[in-house]
């Protein structure tokens, strides 16, 4: 059995390289030499809560090349440099319900796990991997995953031109939302970042301010520029093991605004839903990506990053190759670092 490097968490608070069996190709996969693969603030979380080694290689910000087929795939997609959609498309049945709508995410019949991008292969249905063109660099494709996350979550709030969007976080996904929303037509974005770097990125990608998220200077400025009323649809892409970020959404958001939770909540909390109800605020779930208006996220993210309408590469501040995974990950962890998005490289 061929066999390949790939990295685990081991349980303890580490990641640790093993030799694990190569993916092959079955019916309508596609086996992809990983060659970019971002490391998430969900690979984060999810490694404070685990209290057992993975299974499997994790990493789902992943852009590769194709290097094998199985029955059913057109050959000539052998080579093809792909952004690799691995939570939904790339695993749905493609015949249930939800698949027929293209909503892939909520698929009756997903394919079990596979592994992730922390590895020198993977492999997904054929269908997930979405093209990319030559002119992206593989850090770039890599971004595909956390702006269609996020261009997702701007399409269920439903932005209208010249709104004024408050964005709660500037890490990966909140600086996303920030390229999304001016890239969609915001008129005024005004955002929290808690560290220096994450500040000047959110500038940088769209925002017009970036403020901390305690304190009375994000609401000022957000008043400031709505005769006092909130903003119109508020992000929030925090979650985590607070909730003091859904609180701040109520807060910010005008009456009849929306807002869209983005960020995983890793625990339950207790919400106040009597003033979200007085306001009418919609609150909007947005969940991945899949198609609106028949266009799939994916499709629109690597769109927004072809044509420069979203900038993403400077988020980019560090990268390691998949041998030194575990130093990638301290550095994540370590805003103190100046990190902002950690990927792992691979020749």
């Amino acid at each position: 059995m061929a066999t390949m490097t790939a990295a685990f968490f081991d349980g303890a608070g580490k990641m640790e390289l093993k030799e694990h069996p190569r993916p092959t190709a079955g019916p309508g996969d596609a086996v992809i030499r990983v060659r970019a693969t971002g490391i998430c603030g969900s690979d984060l979380q999810m490694n404070v809560d685990k209290d057992a080694p993975d299974l499997d290689p994790a990493g789902h910000e992943v852009a590769g090349e194709v290097v094998e087929v199985g029955d059913g795939v057109d050959s000539a997609m052998i080579g093809t440099r792909v952004a690799v959609e691995i939570i939904g498309h790339g695993r749905a049945c493609t015949t249930c319900w939800y698949c027929r709508q293209g909503q892939f995410i909520q698929c009756q019949n997903k394919s079990g796990a596979t592994g992730g991008g922390f590895a020198e292969y993977m492999m997904r249905k054929a269908g997930g991997c979405y093209d990319i063109p030559d002119s992206l660099s593989w850090g770039e494709a890599a971004l595909v995953e956390p702006l269609a996350v996020s261009i997702h979550g701007v399409r269920r709030g439903n932005l209208q031109g010249g709104e004024v969007v408050a964005v709660l976080g500037s890490g990966n996904i909140g600086l996303t939302a920030i390229a999304a929303a001016r890239a969609m037509g915001a008129g005024k974005i005004i955002a929290t970042a808690r560290y220096e770097q994450q500040a000047a990125m959110a500038k940088r990608l769209g925002a017009d301010e970036a403020l901390p998220d305690t304190g009375p200077d994000f609401w000022n400025a957000i008043a400031d520029c709505t005769d006092g009323r909130g903003a119109d649809m508020t992000i929030e892409t925090v979650g985590g093991h607070q909730s003091a970020s859904a609180t701040q959404a109520v807060e910010v958001t005008r009456r009849q605004g929306r807002f869209v939770i983005i960020g995983g909540f890793r625990r339950p909390f207790e919400f106040d839903f009597l003033t979200p109800m007085l306001k009418e605020h919609s609150i909007v779930f947005s969940s991945c990506y899949n198609v609106i208006d028949g266009r799939h996220d994916y499709e629109l993210a690597v769109d927004f990053i072809e044509s420069g309408r979203t900038r993403l590469e400077e988020m980019i501040t560090h990268t390691y190759p998949l041998a030194e995974i575990q130093q990638g990950f301290e550095t994540a962890y370590d805003k103190n670092s100046g990190s902002v998005k950690v990927q792992i490289l691979q020749d």
